[in-house]
């Protein structure tokens, strides 16, 4: 199935770039969006896939379209754009659900995979990502717990994708199907009020259910 794709940077050579160069992959490009505020509203009405969502734009920034974005598709994946690998920016993308992160300078075969991976839901935590998380995990007040809401098989699942584990990675390695690793994460998912493997890991962290190396 082609991945709908939307752009959205307020620098209309590197969208025009981006659009030829994903065309060319075989993503759908249904839009593009030169500020923040536009983003939120193409997004509402094309209902892409995945968004390619720059940090710094005009009206509304990235992080916050990506909040507002989240909210209102949840089926809609976002990965985040930038110049620089901000420590507060993955904070801010990670506290506002994107699936993945991105430098301007990576190579496009790191946009394409990125891509693909989040609108199959496998997007893995880069490292970079990993340690910001850890990072905001051990800066955020209140006591951990010890004693965990969840279970002891949905620990080692959500280990294994805080490792950067895939869903078929994470049932290979622990000899069970697919299916039951997206059960699961599914109940993991309620239990810890996460709508996505990021801000479950996240959480997770913060309660000292598991760790990030």
């Amino acid at each position: 199935m082609t991945i709908r794709l939307m752009l959205a940077d307020d620098h209309r050579m590197l969208r025009e770039s981006l659009s030829r160069t994903m065309t060319e992959h075989g993503f759908d490009v249904v839009g593009e969006a030169a500020d923040g505020e536009e983003a939120v509203r193409l997004a509402t009405e094309l209902k892409p896939d995945v968004i390619l969502m720059d940090v710094t734009m005009p009206v509304l920034d990235g992080v916050e379209a990506t909040r507002i974005i989240r909210d209102r598709l949840p089926d809609t994946q976002v990965v985040i754009l930038t110049m620089h690998a901000d420590r507060d920016v993955l904070t801010g993308a990670i506290r506002a659900g994107a699936a993945g992160y991105l430098v301007k300078d990576c190579s496009t075969e790191e946009v394409v995979d990125t891509v693909r991976q989040a609108a199959s839901g496998e997007t893995a935590l880069s490292p970079e990502l990993a340690a910001s998380m850890l990072a905001e995990a051990q800066k955020l007040d209140g006591a951990t717990t010890t004693e965990s809401v969840i279970s002891k098989r949905e620990e080692e699942v959500l280990q294994l994708v805080a490792d950067g584990l895939s869903t078929p990675e994470v049932a290979a390695n622990l000899y069970i199907s697919v299916k039951t690793v997206k059960n699961h994460l599914a109940s993991i998912y309620q239990k810890l009020d996460s709508r996505d493997r990021t801000q479950a890991v996240l959480r997770a962290v913060r309660m000292g259910i598991i760790r990030l190396d």
